[in-house]
């Protein structure tokens, strides 16, 4: 009887802290692709952003020694993605 007692005991320890987990959130990555619209040198991001928003992007930021225009996105890495010019942070 004490044998069961303590197995039944031990397993509802072992669901307890099963269930207590923690999950660490993740963040999303941001993709880069360069922008195909923008033209100079890029000063201002939102400049940009605002070009980038016009092809379809969420936003955009100035980056490099050149300075030019990288329109961004949140998104997970595929396969695909590579064969479509993202660059991941």
């Amino acid at each position: 009887m004490e044998m069961k007692r303590s197995m039944g005991l031990f397993l509802m320890l072992l669901i307890v802290l099963a269930s207590q987990e923690a999950v660490m959130p993740t963040e999303a990555r941001i993709c880069e692709s360069k922008s195909h619209r923008f033209r100079g040198v890029c000063m201002s991001n939102s400049n940009c952003a605002s070009v980038c928003h016009n092809e379809g992007f969420p936003g955009g930021r100035c980056r490099g020694v050149r300075k030019r225009c990288f329109c961004t996105k949140a998104g997970e890495s595929s396969r695909s993605d590579f064969n479509l010019g993202y660059r991941f942070l």
